[in-house]
């Protein structure tokens, strides 16, 4: 049987062996482009929480002085009295107690006013402009993620790797034409998926590929080494849970234990630069004030918990952490006490030692069709996470030239 003599062929033989399987969820390899399954341990690391189904930004980092804002939202708007201050204009949700002691130490960031030109108001548009970083194109097939590790694949110190937590896709965020990005359930549903005995898919796709005399050309050299660190990671995976020590208290909730995970591959010096995870549940058209409560505490909790345990393992200096939405809602809320589908939200960066507030609050009575108006392009944030945190060119991922913005 011939070895595959192609990347691509070699990640149709990957698929075929179902290397990783994970929870039952269609197999993923690790980066075909990884050549080291170590990072240095310098290396700076983006972790991005997806807020899906649309954060209310005006509840989240409330405008509470504002007057449009309480005539708008009768019922829903948090007053004064509640609010975790921030300054005279601004203070954040009640729930958010958490990010309020990030606040004081320096830490948060909040961006104002993030959006793009001509918002679009459907889920699944406007998420696939935030994971693709271009709104013109209607049929998008890689993300801005993707784009960068195919860019940097074959830098020895470039981005290697991406890595989804907890999710049953792959966001297109981190899709690409040359790297493949895996998919992480949970440490126990990760198995390396080898059968007993000999088995020929095996022998073709690894014990040949970790094998291959480099005298066989460049392409199967490439192989050879990605094969054998992609072993070595999945080894190192399946050990994390075993070897790994931390006194945070992490709560139960979803995306806590996911953070957690995350924390743990990190302290690991595994390869990925880039982690994704998610918290659904932010579609709040009807009763919104528990269930928002409830998301932005969990949100809370799972950040702080995270931040501690970066902490203790001295790692907080290297790890930026970041939450995006595809949109906000709309300044009036609803007759069902939610709020519908918005423009503009704000959202948050935790960082080191860079802490304020970026951007332009948006104008509460110069309104786009009852939304308040976008001031801060989203890719001037992305260009910041991969220019001034990442240090790498953001004009791949991003189709042209943003300014980063100084939230980092």
């Amino acid at each position: 049987m011939s070895f595959p003599a192609t990347r691509r062929e070699f990640l149709k033989v990957l698929g075929a062996t179902s290397l990783v399987s994970l929870n039952g969820l269609p197999p993923r390899c690790l980066s075909a482009a990884l050549v080291d399954d170590r990072a240095r341990p310098d290396q700076r690391v983006l972790v991005l929480i997806q807020l899906a189904g649309g954060n209310d930004g005006l509840n989240t980092v409330v405008p509470y002085a504002e007057d449009a804002y309480r005539r708008a939202r009768p019922a829903l708007a948090i007053g004064e009295g509640s609010v975790l201050k921030l300054n005279e204009q601004f203070g954040l949700h009640p729930s958010l107690t958490g990010l309020r002691k990030l606040w004081d130490a320096g830490r948060l960031g909040i961006v104002h006013g993030v959006g793009y030109p001509h918002p679009d108001r459907s889920h699944f548009r406007s998420m696939d402009i935030w994971h693709t970083a271009n709104p013109d194109v209607t049929q998008p097939q890689t993300g801005w993620v993707g784009r960068t590790l195919d860019v940097s694949a074959e830098s020895s110190h470039g981005l290697r790797e991406a890595v989804a937590i907890g999710l049953d896709r792959l966001p297109l965020a981190l899709v690409g034409n040359r790297v493949v990005s895996p998919m992480i359930k949970n440490l126990d549903a990760f198995r390396l998926n080898e059968p007993e005995g000999k088995s020929p898919l095996r022998t073709t796709a690894w014990q040949q590929a970790a094998s291959a005399n480099s005298d066989a050309g460049s392409e199967l050299d490439f192989l050879r080494r990605s094969a054998a660190a992609s072993l070595a990671s999945a080894d190192r995976l399946k050990s994390l849970g075993k070897t790994y020590n931390s006194s945070v208290d992490y709560p139960s909730t979803g995306l806590a234990q996911r953070l957690r995970l995350v924390a743990q591959m990190i302290a690991a010096e595994l390869p990925a630069r880039i982690y994704f995870v998610s918290l659904d549940g932010f579609d709040t058209h009807a009763q919104q004030l528990p269930g928002h409560a409830a998301l932005l505490s969990e949100l809370s909790e799972a950040v702080s918990a995270f931040v501690a345990d970066l902490e203790e393992h001295a790692l907080s200096q290297r790890v930026l952490t970041a939450t995006f939405s595809e949109f906000g809602r709309r300044l009036a809320e609803n007759g069902s006490l939610g709020t519908d589908h918005g423009a503009a939200s704000s959202l948050f960066v935790v960082s080191p030692n860079r802490g304020g507030m970026f951007g332009q609050p948006p104008s509460l009575s110069d309104l786009d069709d009852g939304d308040p108006k976008f001031t801060t392009d989203f890719r001037r944030v992305y260009a910041a996470f991969l220019e001034n945190w990442l240090q790498v060119d953001a004009a791949p991922a991003l189709g042209g030239q943003f300014a980063p913005l100084d939230c980092v």
